[in-house]
């Protein structure tokens, strides 16, 4: 695990027991118990390794076995681990362990019902950077989990030219020339438009992807036609599980959904003694 994710749960667990479980010293001195996590909702299960290094740094001592792994998809009433170890220990651990857990499926579950409407289309599903502050990796290790793709990281990773650019730069093909020539070919530049004149204009372009932002199902059929497999292109904007096959549908080759990160809802999993 990488060194980043051990002292960032090293925090979490600082912040929820900052001295003592005031709760459960003075109740338990080295008695031992045995737990089950226990999906109470379907779901795909992510972050269970993050949950196990939780309860090795509260007490590695305590015997964690996975039986459900991350990417694994669970109904109700699945046993996705066990703990054994002292009773005070695990329940130190318990509320930050399921913290982790709880969120990251949640990501994950929301990412499988996306990727899952886009069967028989070869349209990937993407994340974006709208993420939790300070927790983007492991929210996007989740859409990962959920048959998701991983957009850029970072600012740092790839170019993307948004509205705000291009009105700077004053147009597209100026702001893609001047950025290539910075850059070189060894990195890829989008471009995000919302209009059929900007698509154009992104198409006369040497950028290498193209994103229809907040369009119609119809404007994207009109602009994947009018790509002829140029560039690549994604769909961004107002995505929901409704709509989702209708976009699939224009023929894009991705469509980036900002809400697999910042509106789904944790997965319901118990630590049940």
């Amino acid at each position: 695990m990488k060194e980043s994710i051990i002292e960032l749960i090293k925090k979490a667990i600082a912040e929820d027991i900052p001295s003592k479980d005031i709760s459960s010293e003075y109740l338990f001195e080295n008695e031992m118990s045995t737990g089950q996590f226990i999906a109470k909702e379907a779901g795909v299960i992510s972050g269970i390794d993050i949950c196990q290094e939780v309860f090795r740094q509260v007490d590695d001592e305590i015997f964690f076995e996975v039986i459900k792994d991350n990417g694994s998809s669970v109904e109700i009433f699945d046993i996705i681990a066990t703990v054994k170890g002292r009773t005070k220990s695990i329940l130190m651990a318990e509320r930050v362990g399921l913290n982790f857990l709880q969120r990251m499926s949640g990501v994950a579950s929301l990412t499988r019902k996306f990727v899952e409407k886009c069967q028989g289309f070869n349209t990937k599903i993407l994340d974006t950077r709208k993420t939790t502050p300070l927790l983007r990796e492991l929210e996007k290790r989740a859409v990962r989990d959920g048959g998701g793709i991983n957009h850029r990281m970072s600012l740092s990773d790839m170019v993307m030219l948004k509205d705000n650019h291009i009105k700077a730069a004053r147009s597209i093909i100026q702001a893609v020339d001047l950025v290539r020539l910075a850059v070189g070919k060894a990195m890829k530049i989008e471009v995000e438009v919302e209009s059929k004149e900007q698509f154009e204009e992104a198409l006369r372009s040497d950028c290498d992807i193209i994103m229809l932002d907040n369009m119609s199902c119809e404007m994207m059929s009109w602009c994947v036609l009018k790509n002829k497999n140029k560039k690549i292109i994604e769909a961004s904007g107002n995505m929901s599980l409704e709509r989702i096959r209708d976009v699939c549908a224009t023929g894009v080759d991705y469509i980036s959904v900002g809400k697999l990160t910042h509106s789904y809802e944790a997965l319901d999993i118990s630590l049940k003694f």
